[in-house]
């Protein structure tokens, strides 16, 4: 595959990269759609001044102007300007986004029964939202969705299991376009809401200069060790990740410097290339802040936020100790050193240079395990980060330590103010916003630092392209379902599939999430899995978090399991690498991606889940340690020493007995585990 072809693969999980192929008035055009589609979206966040279907549906229609304005309806041709046609189909998806808003009364009153208008609005509406979603994604996702819409209209024609009522087309645009389950359903709902902040979030971090600190701590803290720049890729990468939210984004933002970094101090470049790519896919199960996907788990369980972020923590740190200790026996088996300590950054001076960047996510992260709302916290955390970015702006012009700590007392004091004072929350929320627009206003002569916003507002706005277009289109899928009841009759297949075997319907469970993968994005595959197998495996016992989580997971993996493999696809960019080496050595690095989910099934005390002991939870987490070091040994060939054959298979079946939760596996697994390591540790001191 050429690097053109892998650009414009790329370019699908990061829209705002295709902005650098328009020119002239028509890049400015967009800029300046991408700063308005933010502004409102702050607007609505902090004040609540319309009705949530409002919200949705001008959201969306924000969403179908940036796409058409950004995208090609061929995938071949260049992008140097916009043509008519997608101005024209921009404008009106844009300005069709305000239908509910204005016709809200009338609709109100006859709910149920839509007139020939709404039909019209609903079907250009719908008809827009599956074109956007291809020229974004391609056409695996619309056409997935696209069958669901004759199947509600066909019903009582299908055969077996799969026939039902049927529904007339009036009814269909009535539950996918004017309800809250089809394209505004719960996923919109929260891409409007939560989702975009935390994008727009992790664009200022960005642009205040996060990248620089994360990669200088990292550097700090392990570049000199053995194997350091592999150890630097995987620490900064998942820190990364905690704010930024996409693999692929941070693929090619934290892989830039990381990649060839790692070539320089000996690791082979497709080796790179996947240690990149499984740290960065990573960031999306990493709390505090995870990705896309766990707010929208949230909504659709019902449940805070920070409980998916609870019963995320330990699996979590298992995948970046598993490619931790892969890279540290990679490099212990090549005899790889580390990056000289004279050229390594002090990680402690560079944390006392940038502490400040740390405020804004210590602020989300108190405000989101304290009880208070995402999309709160989100406001707070936005309001941090510019005021972030006008003191770091303003303490630059600052000679005196003196004028920048009487700057940064200022700030803490009028927080403080605000957060004792007896207001609502979003009263407060606003507030906030209001003092830094004001104070941006007053700084107006700063152009550095109005730029460095308003280009975080743009880009912030075009990095939630592909995430809002996934949403919507999806709620084609859910609406459906939920109208004609498919989603039950699917989840008592895969149990009579499966024999009413979990072991059976976990591994049917993760062939649909890989192979769904293949095609569709993390958010629409988990979305999609989580509403048919989900329901399958709660009725097998296993708890509903859990079930998610276990979609969620194997939903990430899907980016790096070829042939597909889209992180690795955007790794391979870098190192210059074929992508389906990329994507094995990746597989290989993220195995324990594959085994924990089936850990937390069989074991629900790794997700903190059933109210478990801390002797229950350290008994579970040193198994599962334990078979990670082990299936490290096996995967790279290398313990203490080199690994053959038999003593890489011997490794493999000790793990594999610490996974399963039957009478005597456990024992037999420490036993087969006790062996090895005495074996290696043996032959280590042989001359």
């Amino acid at each position: 595959m050429d690097d053109s072809s892998i650009k414009r693969i790329v370019d699908k999980e990061n829209p705002a990269s295709a902005h650098g192929f328009l020119q002239g008035e028509a890049a400015r055009a967009v800029f300046w759609v991408g700063v308005a589609f933010s502004a409102f979206q702050i607007w609505t966040a902090t004040f609540t001044p319309l009705p949530t279907q409002a919200v949705r549906s001008i959201h969306v229609g924000f969403l179908l102007l940036v796409t058409f304005l950004l995208f090609n309806a061929r995938e071949a041709d260049s992008r140097s300007r916009i043509p008519w046609y997608d101005w024209l189909l921009g404008a009106g998806g844009f300005a069709l986004g305000f239908y509910h808003w204005v016709f809200e009364a009338e609709l109100i009153q006859r709910a149920g029964d839509p007139n020939q208008t709404d039909l019209l609005v609903g079907t250009i509406v719908i008809a827009l939202v599956f074109e956007g979603s291809r020229r974004i994604m391609g056409w695996s996702l619309p056409i997935m969705c696209g069958v669901f819409i004759p199947y509600a209209l066909l019903g009582p024609w299908l055969p077996g299991p799969l026939a039902h009522r049927g529904f007339g087309f009036d009814q269909l645009i009535d539950q996918l376009f004017l309800g809250t389950e089809g394209i505004y359903g719960t996923p919109t709902f929260v891409s409007a809401t939560y989702i975009f902040l935390f994008i727009l979030f992790g664009s200022f971090l960005e642009h205040a200069g996060m990248i620089r600190l994360f990669n200088d701590v990292s550097i700090g803290l392990v570049g000199w060790a053995k194997g350091g720049p592999a150890k630097v890729a995987v620490i900064s990468s998942g820190l990364m990740g905690t704010i930024n939210g996409s693999g692929v984004a941070n693929v090619l933002t934290v892989g830039q410097f990381t990649i060839p970094l790692m070539v320089r101090f000996g690791y082979r470049p497709a080796f790179a290339g996947a240690v990149e790519a499984t740290a960065s896919m990573g960031g999306q199960i990493m709390p505090p802040v995870m990705g896309a996907v766990a707010f929208i788990m949230a909504e659709t369980l019902g449940i805070p936020y920070s409980e998916v972020a609870i019963a995320a923590i330990i699996p979590a740190v298992l995948y970046y100790g598993s490619a931790f200790w892969m890279v540290h026996l990679e490099a212990g088996r090549h005899k790889l050193v580390g990056i000289p300590r004279s050229e390594c950054p002090d990680a402690f001076k560079a944390i006392r240079e940038g502490w400040y960047l740390l405020l804004p996510v210590a602020a989300l992260v108190v405000l989101l395990f304290s009880g208070y709302t995402p999309l709160f916290a989100g406001v707070i955390g936005l309001a941090c980060t510019l005021v972030l970015i006008l003191g770091n702006g303003l303490t630059v012009a600052m000679k005196t330590n003196l004028l920048r700590i009487v700057f940064w007392l200022a700030v803490a004091g009028g927080a403080v103010a605000l957060s004792r004072a007896k207001l609502p929350h979003e009263t407060v929320a606003a507030s906030v916003v209001g003092v830094l627009v004001i104070a941006s206003g007053l700084l107006a002569r700063g152009r550095s630092i109005v730029q460095t916003m308003v280009g975080a507002l743009a880009d912030g706005a075009k990095n939630a392209v592909g995430v809002g277009m996934a949403c919507a289109l999806v709620g084609v899928l859910i609406g459906v379902t939920t109208l004609t009841g498919i989603a039950s009759s699917f989840a008592t297949a895969i149990v009579e599939w499966s024999g009413g075997n979990l072991f059976f319907a976990l591994v049917l469970t993760m062939i649909a999430c890989i192979i769904l993968g293949t095609g569709l994005p993390t958010i629409p595959n988990y979305i999609i899995t989580a509403s048919i197998a989900a329901p399958a495996l709660l009725k097998l016992g296993v708890p509903l978090i859990v079930s998610h989580m276990f979609c969620f997971y194997f939903g990430i993996m899907a980016d790096l399991t070829p042939p597909v493999a889209l992180a690795a696809l955007a790794a391979s960019s870098i190192a210059r690498a074929g992508h389906m080496e990329i994507g094995w050595l990746a597989s290989r690095i993220a195995l324990a991606g594959y085994v924990v989910p089936f850990m937390t099934v069989y074991d629900p005390a790794l997700m903190l889940q059933g109210d478990p002991t801390v002797w229950q939870v350290a008994y579970v987490l040193s198994k599962a340690c334990l078979a990670i070091a082990l299936w490290g040994g096996a995967a790279i060939g290398y313990f203490m020493t080199e690994l053959n054959w038999p003593e890489r298979i011997w490794a493999t079946v000790g793990a594999f007995l610490l996974v399963l939760a039957v009478p005597l596996t456990d024992e037999l697994g420490f036993a087969a585990s006790a062996a090895f390591v005495g074996w290696q540790w043996w032959r280590s001191k042989k001359p």
